[in-house]
């Protein structure tokens, strides 16, 4: 049984939210799990991706459920970052709900979620996207279970992924459920990537970046830490520093940061400690400079944040290269 599967592509389009799932679909092609795969634009015809190279060919999404295209198994909703930063195209929502409204399964990749999300097909759902659009999908949608660290999820019909490369984990996962583990394997194998990667997408953002805080004391505050991680940081401390009480600072950082002093700290010395290990100190050394202290502090810290440990985060983003033989 061949399994037909859409993708919603437009101009502006991030090419490897397409290509990379294509790729996976056409290795299990060759396993002897056949997929066709078709592209869908609003208008039909050539559409234009920001990296500027062009995908021919696509069908209008009006066509796409006519008898001579034949029946859709899967959509899925490629991202760009204009469906993040501006509003959404009435075209492209339009021919997502088209499409939707055939397919038994729905996925989108990196920020298709938002298209998702403003057709309300991911009310009440769990659903992830890019780190780097996270906040962004939860707060224009707050009836969405964004959850953040996640590379995909899976809720129903539906199927988020994050970010970009996170195409390929998530047609692997699709894979995985038509056809089995052992075929998602072995395309795993060939395109030499991890079935399932170590840790979740946190350990691909960057550092913590906390607006300004409207609060005077609050943002002299939240300087200072940020000026100095490894000082004394105790709520107690801070609290004296701002000559405020402890409840009282407790209440500005969840109402302007919607976070307790404690956990907004630990994040700064997190954030510190992984660029300290990026230029090469040891994890002793960042657990103390960081103000984290003791090297199990580092790694708990590493484990609940960012789903790894400090020497493996090192291996994986200090350098381009390999490690000569």
């Amino acid at each position: 049984m061949t399994h037909r599967v859409a993708f919603l592509v437009f101009d502006g389009v991030t090419l490897l939210d397409v290509s990379g799932p294509v790729e996976v679909l056409h290795q299990a092609g060759r396993l002897g799990f056949p997929y066709e795969t078709v592209l869908v634009s609003p208008r039909g015809g050539d559409v234009t991706t920001s990296s500027g190279l062009a995908l021919a060919g696509s069908i209008a999404a009006a066509d796409a459920g006519s008898a001579d295209i034949g029946p859709l198994d899967t959509v899925v909703i490629a991202g760009a970052d204009r469906l993040a930063l501006q509003p959404l195209d009435d075209g492209v929502l339009t021919a997502a709900d088209t499409l939707a409204r055939q397919a038994a399964r729905v996925a989108s990749v990196c920020s298709g979620a938002f298209v998702l999300a403003a057709l309300g097909l991911l009310d009440g759902r769990r659903a992830t996207t890019h780190w780097r659009h996270a906040a962004t999908l939860a707060r224009r949608h707050p009836e969405v279970r964004v959850e953040p660290d996640a590379l995909h999820i899976r809720d129903g019909r539906y199927v988020t992924s994050a970010g970009i490369s996170a195409g390929i984990d998530l047609a692997l996962g699709l894979v995985e459920d038509d056809h089995g583990a052992d075929a998602a394997r072995t395309i795993a194998r060939e395109l030499v990537v991890f079935m399932q990667r170590p840790g979740g997408q946190s350990q691909f953002s960057t550092a913590l970046v906390t607006p300004p805080a409207r609060n005077d004391v609050l943002r002299s505050l939240t300087a200072s830490v940020l000026a100095d991680p490894a000082g004394e940081h105790t709520l107690p401390a801070m609290a004296a520093s701002a000559a405020v009480s402890t409840r009282h600072l407790a209440r500005l950082f969840r109402s302007e940061l919607d976070t307790t002093p404690a956990r907004w700290v630990e994040q700064v010395r997190l954030d510190h400690a992984q660029q300290l290990l990026l230029d090469g100190h040891s994890v002793t050394a960042a657990a103390r400079r960081s103000g984290l202290g003791s090297d199990e502090t580092l790694r708990r810290a590493f484990a609940r944040h960012l789903g790894t440990t400090p020497s493996e985060y090192r291996s994986r983003f200090a350098s381009a290269h390999g490690r000569d033989a």
